[in-house]
């Protein structure tokens, strides 16, 4: 499924930078001798393949975790976190002592100070031989800053992540989420989401293996804010950058649906379409279709019941929740249920879209319900305890 959501998402992302006029120049990664190393400078599939055969199902570097863990114990209280620089000497004997002992398990952390690690953690995403936004997208995540309507440069930025090697996604995503808990700590820390973005955005956008675009438009100060404007939208808007289109999950669904064709991803009328798309949907008004009722399953535990939702062509999964919350409050079947220590509190619950032409999944609280149905019709939905509260 990946292997389609990426090659759709390249389409879109093409045809919609066409038709807002901007122009993204792909740069090949550069060949670069990388040094013998087994943490810094090495890169990032390699790392996440080798940590694989110690932790199998590991994501992203076992180093990287180590690091961000102990920054979020000891870091996020530390006033002036990122900003405040470590002491070269001492980084640069941390990091051969890292190098030397970190898969022998013998570094020790207790004598290593939060700016320290901090700067560790810049130097690790700053000294990977391709940036971590890769040479391919690096100059496009850069032209969003050209854009100027906020849901076009969150759509461009969505498709982006998306397009990114899953390594370098799921690296990005575990940094945003360290990020955002540092801006989160803002009052202990006096790390704001300006100043986080400042800091950070130089060692994403800027590398000796690509040109950046922002390096050569205008004077130094002018880069690093256009930098970090893209950075801050970054960790801002991450919850929203990770989500598949509902337009391109409904795209999978049709190749799902005629897997015995053979399909062009490059041919232009495709595009074409994509752009007419994007400009109608621009130009024109929300039409709407009038309301449909739906019968939605509800099944916690040996509770199994139904309840009826008016779906409107506004109608968000996040509304539905709303519904159902409420309804489950008022309703005799949350007696017992629900009570713990005298007060009401709720389960952790999801909607999955189920049977019909994608199998099971759970669907995003953003997700357009009316789109939804109208994909596919044939599907279920069913509100029940997410997979990862009923494993516990």
């Amino acid at each position: 499924m990946w292997w389609f959501v990426r090659q759709l998402a390249l389409i879109d992302m093409t045809a919609l930078c066409d038709l807002l006029g901007l122009e993204v120049k792909r740069h090949k990664t550069c060949k670069r001798k990388i040094p013998e190393s087994c943490l810094f400078g090495v890169p990032l599939a390699s790392l996440v393949e080798s940590d694989q055969k110690i932790k199998p199902n590991t994501q992203i570097p076992l180093f990287l975790q180590t690091l961000l863990s102990f920054l979020e114990k000891k870091g996020l209280d530390s006033e002036g976190i990122l900003r405040v620089p470590g002491s070269q000497s001492r980084i640069k004997v941390l990091q051969q002592k890292l190098e030397n002992s970190f898969y022998r398990h013998s570094f020790s952390w207790d004598e290593v100070s939060p700016n320290d690690a901090a700067a560790l953690l810049k130097k690790f995403i700053r000294e990977l031989p391709a940036p971590l936004l890769t040479a391919e997208h690096l100059n496009s995540f850069s032209a969003v800053r050209d854009i100027a309507d906020l849901k076009q440069k969150l759509h461009v930025l969505n498709l982006l992540v998306l397009l990114l090697p899953e390594p370098n996604r799921n690296t990005l995503k575990a940094l945003l989420e360290f990020l955002s808990k540092v801006v989160l700590s803002e009052r202990r820390n006096r790390m704001n989401l300006w100043a986080v973005s400042t800091i950070m955005a130089p060692n994403l956008f800027l590398h000796k293996a690509v040109p950046s675009k922002l390096a050569v438009d205008g004077p130094e100060k002018g880069q690093a804010e256009r930098a970090a404007d893209i950075m801050r939208l970054l960790i801002r808007y991450q919850d929203l950058l990770w989500t598949v289109p509902n337009f391109l999950l409904s795209q999978v669904r049709k190749l799902n649906e005629n897997s015995s064709r053979r399909y062009q991803f490059y041919d232009k009328r495709i595009k074409h379409l994509l752009r007419k798309i994007h400009a109608d949907s621009r130009d024109k008004p929300d039409k709407n279709s009038g309301e449909q009722c739906r019968t939605v399953k509800i099944q916690l535990g040996e509770l199994s019941f139904s309840m009826e939702f008016r779906l409107t062509i506004n109608s968000r999964a996040s509304d539905l929740m709303s519904q159902f919350y409420k309804e489950l409050h008022a309703s005799d079947n949350s007696r017992g249920l629900l009570k713990r220590n005298g007060s009401t509190t709720y389960p952790d619950c999801a909607i999955y879209e189920v049977g019909g032409n994608i199998g099971e999944h759970c669907l995003d609280p953003e997700t357009h319900l009316f789109d939804l149905y109208n994909n596919n019709p044939g599907g279920e939905w069913i509100i029940k305890l997410r997979s990862s509260s009923r494993g516990q």
